[in-house]
């Protein structure tokens, strides 16, 4: 397993420990680059209106397509490292 891949398994386990709620903006981000590190680009037609979260988490996750799996892990990494410093 490489040292990126650790670091990004270990910023997993750290996000569920933060003492304080990031926010939703903080979240999407998170899932977004979760998802770009693990599953790659945005698959699927955008979600309704009428499905606000599911549409929102597709949103955030299209943002950040054309992103590499290694710079996604580095950007969670380091999202999670500047939430558990605030």
């Amino acid at each position: 397993m490489s040292d990126l891949q650790s670091k990004f398994e270990i910023a997993q386990a750290d996000v569920k420990k933060l003492q304080e709620d990031p926010g939703n903006a903080a979240k999407l981000r998170l899932y977004a680059l979760f998802k770009q590190a693990s599953a790659g680009d945005v698959q699927g037609k955008r979600p309704g209106m009428m499905d606000m979260v599911a549409r929102a988490k597709w949103d955030a996750w299209n943002e950040v397509k054309g992103l590499s799996n290694e710079a996604a892990m580095q950007a969670y990494i380091d999202l999670v490292e500047e939430l558990k410093e605030a």
